[in-house]
């Protein structure tokens, strides 16, 4: 069998620990043997990030800018312990916020959901996709600890020399302080990416933030999606689609009695959490797939999910590990995707699917990591090392393809 052309290549950014092998063990068993493969590699690996002082990453986003489309490995975001342990000389920030804020995109995370694993939450029938704001908030914010009592001030001192001044907090003894802040233009991009994808996958979208509370912060937010929803109003009454702002508490109450079938876009730091709710509710946050789109139409691919660490400590033990590929499968056949439509080459957009169609196949047939065993009904399920399940799928791709 002839492999598949590309013509232009995707960003390849590898990444840590278990994800860093099965990125290999995906490419040389389900993409190498069918597609001729041009990537701009970047090592995002902790390691090259501290060798690069992390201007590694910043050359993968720009890269992203420049061809499109960027398919990413999970990474680590280094605490304390990892500084220690990488020696590193900086505790470096997340890629993914770096990248997020170069290419100022919108995180869409929606399940990968098969007929096996029944949501948690009974009532829902399809994906739900969270939408996340990615730039600002608490991922941006600065922090201070205060060991005495004093007067904490917001501050801020225009170009223009007007002066605004707000007291935050008298401290009466020790406490913490945070700063936080966003950008109109994040959030109008934010709003564009999100109607823009509404309308590509004709879903309804949701909005929500706590307007009531945070009247300025929050209430910027709700005051500029409704402006941007101007410009998509037509398109979405045209589709039969609609667009819905509610505070998040009562979202999340709707979104628990709701069916699925929709977008909710949130903030950073709800849809951080959100996302996880929502991944481990429709089965495991290992079946979550995650695109980042920016307003003018880059696109980069992730798994939702780190890199699992405790399964690579036992990898290097020359222990067997059962670590679930799937979301990593799916960041590439997404990828793969985006790039034959964006180059016209329907080949590659075919691959792409048959790759998935494999998978679901091979867990329609019971075969499946440790994590999916216990979460499937209706079928005898069989456990096997994530080697073997990734040799299962490409057993089934080469049916498809034959």
């Amino acid at each position: 069998m002839e492999k598949i052309k590309m013509t232009t290549p995707l960003v390849e950014m590898d990444g840590d620990e278990m994800t860093r092998i099965l990125w290999k063990m995906i490419k040389d068993e389900l993409l190498l043997p069918f597609v001729d493969l041009k990537t701009e590699y970047y090592d995002l690996g902790l390691v090259k990030r501290d060798e690069t002082g992390d201007k590694i990453t910043v050359e993968a986003a720009e890269a992203c800018k420049k061809y499109g489309v960027g398919v990413k490995c999970a990474t680590i975001t280094p605490n304390v312990q990892r500084m220690s342990e990488y020696k590193l000389h900086e505790m470096w920030k997340s890629p993914n916020g770096t990248i997020r804020s170069i290419l100022d995109g919108t995180v869409f995370r929606t399940p990968i959901v098969i007929p096996t694993i029944k949501p948690v939450v009974k009532n829902w029938e399809q994906p739900i996709t969270i939408a996340r704001h990615a730039y600002g908030d608490v991922y941006k914010g600065v922090e201070l600890r205060v060991e005495e009592a004093g007067t904490a001030r917001l501050v801020f001192d225009g170009e223009s020399g007007k002066h605004d001044e707000v007291v935050i907090h008298n401290f009466k003894g020790a406490g913490v302080l945070q700063g936080m802040h966003n950008l109109d233009k994040s959030i109008r991009s934010f709003a564009h990416s999100c109607f823009k994808f509404a309308i590509d996958s004709k879903q309804d979208l949701w909005f929500s933030t706590k307007d009531t509370i945070s009247k300025k912060y929050d209430g910027q937010f709700k005051a500029i999606f409704e402006e941007v929803f101007q410009d998509y109003k037509a398109e979405f009454e045209r589709l039969g689609i609609t667009y819905f702002y509610t505070l998040i508490d009562d979202a999340v109450a709707r979104v628990i009695r709701s069916k699925g079938g929709f977008i909710w876009a949130c903030k950073n730091y709800d849809g951080d959490v959100m996302s996880d709710m929502i991944s481990t509710a429709f089965g495991s946050l290992a079946m979550m797939t995650s695109v980042l789109v920016s307003p003018d139409g880059n696109y980069e691919y992730e798994a939702a999910h780190g890199t699992v660490t405790r399964h690579y400590y036992k990898h290097l033990a020359g222990e067997e590990t059962s670590t679930n590929p799937m979301a990593t499968i799916f960041a590439w056949s997404g990828a793969l995707r985006k790039r034959g439509e964006k180059d016209g080459i329907k080949e590659l957009m075919n691959f792409a699917d048959q790759l998935e169609g494999a998978c679901f196949d091979t867990l329609g047939e019971g075969i499946a990591t440790k994590d999916l065993v216990n979460l499937m009904e209706g079928i005898t399920p069989k456990a096997v090392n994530s080697a073997d399940f990734i040799a299962a799928i490409r057993q089934r791709l080469e049916k498809r393809l034959a």
